[in-house]
C-alpha cells in the first residue's frame, strides 16, 4: 500500500435505514479524510442519495475494483457495487433484497481486507431480519464473517464507549438458556478475547473486571452458585496467567466503577447480553460502537440499529458513526505497527 494512512473499507450498512445517510454525514466531516483513506464500497445511486437526505456533498473518485482504487488525490474512492440486486429498495422496512445487498457489499470489504487493499472495515447499521431473509443461515453478523471467513478461534462481539469496553459470555441466545451457558471456559474465554482485543487495539495495560450472573452476585450462594462454582474459579485462573481480571462483582453496581475522570477498569466482561447493553446504551447511545472481536481484521460497526422510523427525514445522528470510525482508525494503525514489530504508544 503506497499511504502511509490506514485505509478503510466502508460499507452503507441496509439501505431501508439510515446507513447511507450516516456515511454521507461522516464524509462530510473533515477528520475523516484526514485520518484515513477511504473505500466506498456501495452502490453509487445509494450513496448519493444519502448525501441527499443528509443535505452534504462530498466529492468521491471511481475505481473498477478495490485492487485498482488510487488515492493520491485525496478523495474517498468509491468501488460502484450493486451485486444481483435490480430495481429500487423499499424504505424503512427489511426486506431480501435489502439483505443481499448488504451481505454482497461485505463479502467484497472482505475480499478487500484479504487483499491487503485495506486494513478495516466499518459498516452502517444492518438489519438481521434483512439478512436472514436474504439466506444468512448464522444467528448474527460477527458468526457470518466467522463462516465468510474460515476462521476457527474464538470470538464475541464487544460494545465500546469511549474508553470502555464490554464483552459477553453469551449473546443472542433465550434468557432461558443463559445459566445453562455459563461455563468455567466460556468465562475464561471471555476474558481473554477482550485482553487481547484491548492490547490490539493499542491498550497497554488493560484492567478487567467481571460481572456476576444473579442478583447481589449471588449474595455468597443465596441466590445461585455460579459466582462460586464457575465466575470466581475462571477469575482466579487467568489471573494465574497473568491477565489483570477481577471479580465476580454485583451487575447492578460494577459500571459505577467505570466511569468518570478515573475510571477503574477499562473493559468489563458481562454474562449475557442486557446485562452489559443497557447500561452502555443508557450512558452514550449515540456513542456505541460494536467490535466483532477476536477476527484476524478490525471490523466495526455503530452499536444502534437501522432506526427505519427516521429514515430518508435527515435527522440521523452520526454520533456513533464518528466514533466507529475513529476506532477503525486506531485499531488498524495498531495491528500495523504490531504487525511491523513497533512499539505502540
Amino acid at each position: 500500500m503506497n499511504s502511509r494512512k490506514p485505509r478503510i473499507a466502508l460499507v452503507l450498512g441496509d439501505p431501508a435505514g439510515i446507513g447511507p445517510e450516516l456515511v454521507a454525514r461522516l464524509l462530510a466531516d473533515p477528520a475523516t479524510l484526514r485520518a484515513a483513506d477511504v473505500l466506498l464500497i456501495a452502490d453509487r445511486a445509494e450513496l448519493d442519495r444519502g448525501m441527499d437526505i443528509a443535505g452534504l456533498r462530498t466529492e468521491y473518485a471511481i475505481a473498477a475494483s478495490v485492487s485498482s482504487a488510487e488515492f493520491s488525490q485525496g478523495l474517498p474512492v468509491l468501488v460502484d457495487y450493486r451485486g444481483e440486486t435490480e430495481g429500487p429498495f423499499e424504505r424503512a422496512v427489511a426486506t431480501a433484497k435489502g439483505g443481499r445487498y448488504c451481505l454482497g457489499t461485505l463479502s467484497m470489504a472482505l475480499d478487500a481486507v484479504k487483499r491487503g487493499a485495506a486494513d478495516a472495515i466499518v459498516f452502517a447499521p444492518l438489519n438481521k431480519h434483512s439478512l436472514h431473509e436474504a439466506g444468512m443461515r448464522t444467528s448474527d453478523e460477527l458468526h457470518w464473517f466467522v463462516e465468510q471467513l474460515g476462521f476457527a478461534g474464538p470470538v464475541c462481539e464487544f460494545n465500546v464507549l469511549g474508553g470502555l469496553w464490554t464483552s459477553r459470555v453469551t449473546s443472542h441466545i433465550p434468557h432461558r438458556d443463559v445459566a445453562d451457558q455459563i461455563t468455567a471456559e466460556g468465562v475464561t474465554r471471555g476474558i481473554e478475547l477482550i485482553h487481547r482485543e484491548l492490547l490490539r487495539s493499542g491498550v497497554a495495560n488493560p484492567r478487567i473486571a467481571v460481572c456476576g450472573l444473579n442478583p447481589h452476585n449471588g449474595d455468597n450462594g443465596s441466590f445461585g452458585r455460579e459466582e462460586i462454582d464457575i465466575i470466581r474459579p475462571a477469575v482466579e485462573a487467568v489471573r494465574a496467567q497473568g491477565i489483570p481480571a477481577e471479580g465476580p462483582f454485583a451487575a447492578d453496581t460494577i459500571f459505577l466503577k467505570v466511569q468518570g475522570e478515573q475510571p477503574q477498569y477499562d473493559a468489563v466482561v458481562t454474562m449475557y447480553h442486557d446485562q452489559g447493553q443497557i447500561a452502555m446504551k443508557l450512558m452514550g447511545f449515540w456513542r456505541g460502537i460494536t467490535v466483532q472481536g477476536g477476527l484476524p481484521y478490525p471490523i466495526l460497526t455503530p452499536a444502534h440499529g437501522t432506526a427505519f422510523d427516521i429514515t430518508g427525514q435527515g435527522m440521523a445522528n452520526p454520533g456513533a458513526m464518528l466514533q466507529t470510525f475513529q476506532l477503525a482508525c486506531r485499531m488498524a494503525l495498531a495491528r500495523n505497527a504490531q504487525e511491523a514489530g513497533v512499539a505502540v504508544a
